[in-house]
């Protein structure tokens, strides 16, 4: 038996192990084409380490001094709107979890809605343009489609349900609490792990977020990272089809590695700190999960 389950460990442990190389050797091929003379990627390909070692892309991505800024509003960006959704889905979702609340089913009908439904772009684009004129200010980065959504209030809706004893929510209730009491006092440090959870997933819909900077942005101060580096991207590509079509001779601008650049630009500041919520993303993830 010992002999058997010590087989078993082993298997496991090697799916694990390849599991892990699967999802660790795209990021480190993609870090060393970054580093990767344009030439080299071309001729040779890509390759872990790299063949001719360049700053090429570093260098043109990091020639405009707007990148520094443009991290200060994605970081301030992540932080507030982050905390908005945490609040505005914390709000919705605790009056879901009591099974009593007048109107419930007609709310969850609603939020349940939009999660199958949308206005489509061109609607929500003369919105948020004609109606409430969030163009050119931080509020489009923020408001449009990342706020909160239907799947988030839901999941923790579900948390609440089935991880808080309704038989504590009651006794506060019999000691003269009120709902804001409750939910602050008792629901939410009952909550961290789901917290946790849609905290990460709003902070990297926010850090990843480009399509906002794109649609609503044309004061390049109010710039993202991530629109920043898409805008530079297209640049450079424009550059090297404009010299290519005119036979400018021009110096050509590392388009390839510039791609591998721009996500490894993006990606970093968020998987430096990812390891140090992973605990409680993972455990929200599993405890909202129905109970056997």
């Amino acid at each position: 038996m010992v002999e058997n389950r010590k087989g078993y460990d082993i298997i496991i442990h090697t799916i694990l192990v390849l599991v892990c190389i699967c999802c660790i050797a795209p990021f480190l091929l993609l870090i060393s084409s970054s580093f990767t003379a344009e030439n080299s990627l071309i001729k040779d390909g890509y390759f872990f380490f790299p063949r001719e070692f360049s700053l090429e892309a570093y260098q043109f991505l990091l020639s405009d001094n707007s990148i520094f800024r443009a991290y200060g509003v994605t970081i301030l960006l992540t932080l507030v709107g982050t905390a908005l959704n945490l609040m505005i889905t914390t709000l919705i979702a605790y009056p879901l979890s009591i099974r009593d609340m007048p109107g419930r089913n007609l709310v969850n009908f609603y939020v349940f809605f939009t999660m199958l439904f949308a206005g489509g772009l061109v609607p929500t684009y003369m919105m948020w343009t004609q109606i409430f004129h969030i163009k050119n200010t931080f509020a489009a980065l923020l408001f449009p489609s990342l706020l909160t959504n239907g799947f988030t209030i839901m999941m923790m809706r579900s948390y609440f349900q089935q991880n808080i004893p309704a038989e504590v929510l009651e006794s506060a209730r019999i000691d003269g609490a009120n709902e804001f009491y409750i939910l602050f006092k008792i629901v939410i440090p009952m909550s961290l792990p789901i917290m946790a959870t849609i905290g990460l997933m709003a902070g990297l819909a926010y850090w990843n977020d480009w399509s906002n900077n794109l649609y609503y942005i044309t004061d390049s101060n109010l710039n993202s990272i991530q629109g920043l580096l898409n805008r530079m991207l297209t640049n450079a590509q424009y550059i090297n089809q404009t010299a290519t079509m005119g036979n400018v001779g021009t110096a050509s601008v590392p388009t390839t590695a510039v791609r591998m650049g721009v996500a490894v630009l993006g990606a970093v500041p968020i998987l430096c700190i990812y390891p140090f919520f992973q605990k409680y993303f993972v455990k929200g993830m599993t405890m909202g999960a129905v109970k056997g």
